[in-house]
């Protein structure tokens, strides 16, 4: 019911992960990512208390294939469960149990891994993993052009109504947590198009948390 990637930004640092589903609110289960850390998606019959036990392993030095063995040991029903993971360095690991609905696959590259289940075909998650290597720009921008090419490549075996996109970077909080709970039209493109409104304004909500003095204008009436 699922395809997402999880990415790390070689020149930035940034971690990010983009998911899309047929289920509803599916960003608000699945992704995971922290500043610095790494970036995790669990999915697939969801158990979202992996994320945070793939994050807490990172951050305790962890690599991504180090964490994915853990999740196997400790994680509950694993056999039904997909976990994808990226770390500081770069490297990426997947687990994608037996159990995992429908024609299910995974890829990685550098710097990215993308996994899926009830996908229309096996090609899906490469073509998401080449997507997101050949775009350029902002991390953001990247995890849209890989969403959409995983979508192009046929997607989900049925419609999808939800997805997500967040971006850590620095700080403690998502500098970027967009998310389309439900849309009879195509979530991918909600999240686009709200990536297109938020990006410009971006580093003025973060420097707006670390001292509003230095903040640009808010950009409301009344505002000066």
């Amino acid at each position: 019911m699922t395809f997402s990637l999880v990415a790390r930004c070689a020149e930035t640092g940034m971690f990010g992960v983009a998911i899309s589903s047929s289920s509803p609110a599916v960003a608000a289960r699945c992704s995971f990512a922290r500043a610095g850390v790494g970036a995790v998606a669990s999915q697939n019959v969801t158990d979202p208390s992996l994320g945070p036990l793939a994050l807490d392993l990172m951050q305790q030095g962890l690599s991504a294939a180090e964490v994915i063995e853990q999740v196997r040991a400790q994680g509950r029903f694993i056999e039904y469960r997909q976990v994808l993971a990226v770390d500081k360095a770069g490297r990426t690991a997947i687990h994608s149990g037996p159990n995992s609905l429908g024609i299910w696959t995974q890829a990685e590259g550098r710097d990215v891994a993308s996994g899926g289940n009830l996908l229309a075909n096996d090609g899906v998650c490469q073509a998401i993993v080449d997507g997101f290597q050949a775009a350029r720009g902002h991390l953001g921008d990247r995890l849209i052009a890989a969403m959409r090419a995983g979508l192009a490549a046929g997607g989900e075996a049925g419609p999808v109504h939800s997805a997500g996109m967040k971006i850590v970077d620095k700080v403690s909080w998502p500098v970027a947590d967009l998310r389309c709970d439900w849309s009879e039209d195509c979530p991918i493109e909600n999240i686009a198009t709200a990536w297109d409104i938020y990006k410009p304004q971006l580093e003025a909500y973060v420097q707006r948390a670390l001292d509003p003095r230095a903040a640009p204008s808010y950009g409301v009436p009344g505002d000066e």
